[in-house]
């Protein structure tokens, strides 16, 4: 099965769940457009694969995507695995350079509150765009170069 794109998310507060959209503009230097982590910084995309969401079961409450505040939620990466400075191609267009694994998680994040465990800090990766583009649901992800294992 080929690595891919199964939801677009952004948010306007930083701290909360993220609502899924039929596409956004990832943009260099800035991240995705319209969404409230998006700046000139290291952590401009954040990425979760639905298998890391899947792992963690609640009895009565369904995880969807966004829910840990990621940018994209894919399937068929693992993207825990890939080393600071790895290159994805996402779509036809963009690309990303991971530039962190996992996170700090804030106590004040919503789904930490309501689960009372996030993915986000162990299995998600953050990325800045090289080249922009659209990118939605659907859309294939590919590894083009790994980066250096320290």
């Amino acid at each position: 099965m080929a690595a891919k794109v199964l939801s677009v998310n952004v948010s306007e507060t930083k701290g909360t769940r993220k609502r899924p959209v039929e596409s956004a503009r990832l943009a260099p230097g800035l991240g995705v457009e319209g969404d409230a982590h998006a700046g000139d910084w290291h952590r401009q995309v954040s990425l979760l694969a639905r298998e890391s969401i899947d792992r963690i079961s609640i009895p009565g409450l369904a995880l969807a995507p966004g829910d840990f505040a990621e940018n994209l939620t894919t399937t068929g990466i693992d993207l825990a695995s890939l080393p600071v400075g790895s290159v994805l191609r996402v779509g036809r267009d963009a690309a990303l350079e991971v530039t962190q694994i996992g996170k700090e998680c804030h106590l004040g994040c919503d789904i930490r509150r309501q689960v009372g465990d996030c993915v986000m800090p162990r299995e998600g990766i953050f990325a800045r765009v090289l080249e922009g583009g659209r990118v939605a649901p659907g859309d294939t992800i590919e590894v083009v170069r790994r980066g250096e294992t320290p």
